[in-house]
């Protein structure tokens, strides 16, 4: 059994909340830059397979293994945006057992966030509050991270995601110019692109959900992977938990006129009286499920459902997957449980 979860209730508590999510990310960074630490780490709490050496379960009939684009994900459970923004951990992080890992949110150009404080633990509630503000290196450097990481076979095998968002200052007019451009820069590099016009972190970023502000902005975003790479790029849209039943499937309709090929649902939630910011973790799952059962039930066969908010136990995930959910992306299960916990999930999923 890992002792994380009480070095995490005993220690790390007391350690900023920002400041342990830095240390944390970059002792996964190097780790994943050190072959025999990769593999050792992915020979023993990382492996996807339930049993070391022999070979993997067959998946069943009902839930063959999924698909996002081309690539087959060896698992269900991948990591959340917002933990790796720079693209900086993504080869520890599928050491440590997560299928495909969603670096970002990416803006075009750098930008610090918003003031600190601004990353809170729920201890009693086993969640996070957050209003960082898409603090990022930009899509420059986060596409020179891609490439390198790209340049190596253990990088070119794993498979990672891109999540791109406007800049703060860049006016809500002009936000698919924003997304063209990141999209653009991280297309060439990702197996699938997010287009993140759902955190609450970011003034008026929100409004863009509506079906008449958020209809350009995808169209932009697909000019820009068409732009810069031939073969097609899956993209997909990332909603709020706390849009209305009925904006949710106006999304989705929308998400299928123009051929997305997927929805990742949901961010962060508003819906909390603990201040500015988005709540994350075990106080989403009732909400996220709601979204995610409704958005399941208004896409087409061919797209792929990504779940996120709230797991943190196998039956969370199968859930989820009931739901009508094809993956999962977690966050802060991975910080309450700790390293082992993405590779103890996939496991345990293995013949979902």
């Amino acid at each position: 059994m890992s002792v994380y979860p009480w070095l995490f209730r005993t220690f790390i508590r007391h350690v900023d909340a920002e400041q342990a999510h830095v240390l944390g990310l970059e002792a996964v960074s190097i780790a994943g830059r050190i072959p025999p630490v990769r593999g050792l780490l992915r020979a023993t709490v990382g492996h996807l397979d339930p049993d070391r050496g022999a070979p993997a379960p067959s998946w069943s009939a009902r839930q063959p293994r999924p698909h996002i684009g081309p690539r087959e994900v060896p698992g269900r459970i991948g990591l959340a945006a917002g933990m790796d923004k720079n693209a900086r951990a993504v080869l520890g992080m599928s050491a440590l057992g997560f299928a495909f890992v969603e670096i970002g949110t990416v803006t075009p150009r750098p930008q610090p966030g918003n003031d600190k404080p601004r990353a809170w633990r729920l201890m009693e509630d086993h969640g996070i509050r957050n209003r960082m503000g898409f603090n990022n290196l930009g899509a420059e450097a986060a596409a020179a991270q891609l490439r390198r990481l790209r340049s190596i076979p253990a990088g070119r095998s794993a498979i990672v995601g891109a999540n791109i968002g406007k800049n703060k200052t860049t006016p809500e007019d002009r936000a698919d110019e924003d997304y063209f451009t990141c999209a653009q820069a991280l297309a060439p590099w990702a197996d699938f692109v997010v287009v993140n016009v759902s955190s609450p972190n970011t003034p008026g970023l929100r409004d863009l959900q509506a079906v008449g502000y958020l209809r350009p902005i995808l169209e932009a975003a697909r000019r820009g992977c068409e732009a810069a790479i031939e073969h097609r790029v899956p993209l997909f849209v990332k909603i709020a938990p706390d849009l209305s039943d009925e904006d949710i499937i106006a999304v989705a309709d929308l998400s299928r006129e123009i051929g997305l090929e997927g929805i990742v649902a949901t961010n962060t939630t508003i819906d909390h009286d603990l201040g500015e910011g988005g709540m994350s973790g075990k106080p989403l799952f009732p909400r996220a499920l709601e979204v995610v059962r409704l958005v399941g039930g208004h896409l087409d066969d061919g797209q792929t459902l990504i779940a996120t908010g709230g797991v943190f136990s196998a039956a969370d995930a199968r859930a989820m997957l009931d739901a009508g959910a094809d993956l999962i992306e977690a966050f802060t299960a991975f910080v309450f449980e700790g390293p082992t916990w993405p590779g103890q999930l996939n496991r345990a999923l293995e013949q979902y």
